[in-house]
C-alpha cells in the first residue's frame, strides 16, 4: 500500500465531489457514483449522507477495494472503516469544507450518527 502524494492531498481539500466506485465480486468495476470526500491530515475520508443502507456504501464497505476519481487523481483504492476516534476530526473537515452549503446539507454527514457510516480511501 502507499500513501497519497501532497498533490493528491490538494485534490482532496479543493475539489468538492469525488466520485467512486467499488468492485463487484468477480473483479469488474460498479457504476461510478458522486459524493463528497474531506482530508484529515495525510487521510482521506468519505461518508454516506443515507446511512449505512446507501448502495455505493454498503458496496464499498462489503468490497473493501474500488476507484476514486478526485482532481488529478484517478486511482484505485482500500476502503477501510476508521477508528471511531478520528470521527470528530472528519466531522470538522467537513464543516471547514461544506458548510457553505447549508446546515442541513452538511449535516447528513456529521455527527454521532454517521460515524459508522465512515470510510477512509487508503490508495492501492
Amino acid at each position: 500500500m502507499t500513501a497519497w502524494t501532497p498533490a493528491e492531498l490538494a485534490d482532496f481539500d479543493h475539489a468538492d465531489e469525488l466520485s467512486v466506485a467499488s468492485d463487484r465480486p468477480d473483479g469488474t468495476r460498479r457504476t461510478e457514483v458522486t459524493i463528497w470526500a474531506v482530508r484529515v491530515g495525510d487521510r482521506a475520508f468519505v461518508r454516506s449522507a443515507h446511512g449505512p443502507g446507501n448502495g455505493w456504501f454498503h458496496r464499498a464497505s462489503t468490497a473493501g477495494t474500488g476507484h476514486v476519481r478526485i482532481g488529478d487523481i484517478d486511482r484505485d483504492v482500500l476502503f477501510r472503516s476508521p477508528e471511531a476516534r478520528i470521527a470528530p476530526d472528519v466531522d470538522r473537515a467537513y464543516h471547514a469544507k461544506y458548510d457553505r452549503y447549508g446546515a442541513r446539507i452538511v449535516g447528513a454527514v456529521v455527527g454521532e450518527d454517521v460515524v459508522a457510516t465512515t470510510l477512509e480511501l487508503l490508495p492501492d
